[in-house]
């Protein structure tokens, strides 16, 4: 049976299946990665915030790096005929017992420090090579005319599950250390000893689990290739086309391979802000989980109306207006947060600090803070969205598919150039700030060269 013919049969439930892969993994990126454990790694578990954030994002770009090296050659696999549930439940497990390997970062105790790294840098191939398989799943599932649709809902249900799972986590179980209460107001559902941080360390079990039950229709209801043995001539082939592909792109569209590289740049910038962002809120308020939430969830509110207010702006001023647009947007925002310390805004206007026991936002820096980055939401909605419609406008109809492969690609290959420089930097300046300001250089090369992209 063809592969459009098995497409076009796959049932709800299997595309249910596919679309929940978003819903389960997107907790690791969200409470994890971005707004909850990151923070606490770097201003609780360990001694000195700024060595704090050097090991992060050095342990962050090493395992993208590893990720980085392995991802084409699976992905040639991938596209080689296997079967893929194998390799996605592989991965899975790497996933899984890498978020549970944070329940062991005990503040006060460095002894741990390398397990919780590893259990990090695991859970971050097991989550970035995963999704290589998923992702190759994708056209053997709907037809061709529908891909976009399909994508677009994977990526809006994998955004409402980490609002979801943050909203809970925040709002019923982990408390602010210092009143005992959670994001709601209520004491937490499990009972967990403050003093050891429990209610932080418990948001990697708590996404391990959250992956294991939601991820399960996707091995339960989604088809995938029928069993087919691996051997050196399958690899071997999926390696030659790769290779034919990559050489066709640069040699006969010249300017799909100059958005792909600008992408590559400016995402990376992108991830590394909003992945460190909360890091440095953490360090300069004394952000704890009630804080840290709202924050969260007023980011992912401005990032969804951003998208779609660059949507409707994309079929009236074209995409790469709008990313251009956003893009400036985005870096002045991300200027405007890094030049917030404790006790000044804009790097000179001296402000007052945050007064003990005071609510959250209560002071101007925290406000200032919020403002730029309600507009980081904003701007980052319409520069994730309107890059990939650019994309779509600019590749022929027959090159679709393979081109979103190099667009996916593209999106993790140098992830981890940002983490890198970006730890650095900070073990270079003992500065979190100046070490954050990194990701500048990023957004502004990826800038500069999407300027040179001709389009239609």
């Amino acid at each position: 049976m063809s592969a459009s013919s098995r497409a076009g049969r796959t049932g709800k439930a299997g595309l249910l299946g596919w679309v929940l892969f978003d819903w389960a993994a997107q907790p690791f990126y969200t409470l994890v990665v971005t707004f909850l454990f990151a923070p606490y790694f770097v201003n609780g578990f360990a001694t000195d915030p700024a060595h704090g954030q050097t090991l992060w994002a050095y342990t962050t770009g090493g395992a993208q790096l590893i990720a980085a090296l392995l991802a084409p050659v699976l992905g040639a696999i991938a596209d080689a005929g296997l079967p893929r549930k194998p390799w996605i439940a592989g991965f899975s497990v790497l996933l899984v017992v890498g978020m549970a390997g944070l329940w062991f970062a005990i503040p006060g105790d460095a002894s741990l420090m390398p397990l919780v790294l590893l259990s990090f840098a695991i859970a971050v191939i097991g989550a970035e090579l995963a999704t290589v398989f998923t992702n190759a799943m994708m056209p053997g599932l709907i037809s061709g005319d529908r891909l976009g649709t399909l994508s677009g809902v994977g990526w809006a249900v994998g955004y409402v599950g980490g609002l979801v799972s943050l909203a809970l986590l925040a709002g019923l179980v982990v408390a602010d250390p210092n009143t005992g209460k959670t994001l709601l107001g209520l004491k937490p559902l499990i009972p967990l000893d403050p003093a050891t941080r429990e209610g932080d360390r418990l948001v990697g079990p708590f996404s391990a689990l959250w992956y294991l039950v939601f991820v399960l229709p996707l091995f339960l209801f989604t088809p995938d290739r029928p069993d087919k043995s691996a051997n050196a001539a399958v690899v071997q082939s999926g390696l030659r086309q790769l290779a034919r592909a990559v050489k066709e792109l640069v040699a006969n569209h010249g300017a799909i391979a100059l958005f792909l590289l600008a992408r590559m740049l400016y995402a990376d910038g992108l991830g590394a802000v909003f992945a460190f962002g909360g890091i440095y809120a953490a360090s300069v308020f004394g952000w704890g989980a009630t804080e840290l939430g709202l924050f969260g969830m007023v980011l992912t509110i401005a990032g969804t109306i951003g998208a779609c207010a660059g949507g409707f702006l994309d079929d009236r001023a074209g995409s790469k207006t709008v990313i251009v647009t956003a893009l400036c947007l985005f870096i002045v925002a991300s200027i405007g947060v890094l030049s917030i310390d404790a006790d000044e805004v804009l790097f000179v206007i001296p402000v007052a600090e945050k007064a003990t026991g005071s609510g959250p936002f209560a002071s101007p820096g925290e406000q200032a803070y919020l403002a730029f980055a309600i507009l980081i939401g904003l701007a980052a909605g319409p520069i994730q969205a309107s890059s990939r419609t650019l994309l779509a406008r600019l590749c022929p109809p027959d090159k679709t598919t393979e081109f979103f492969g190099f667009y996916s690609f593209s999106g993790k290959i140098t992830a981890f150039a940002a983490p890198l420089a970006i730890g650095l930097v900070t073990a270079l300046t003992d500065s979190q700030r100046i070490g954050i300001s990194a990701s500048l250089v990023f957004l502004v090369a990826g800038l500069l060269l999407l300027l040179r992209v001709r389009t239609r």
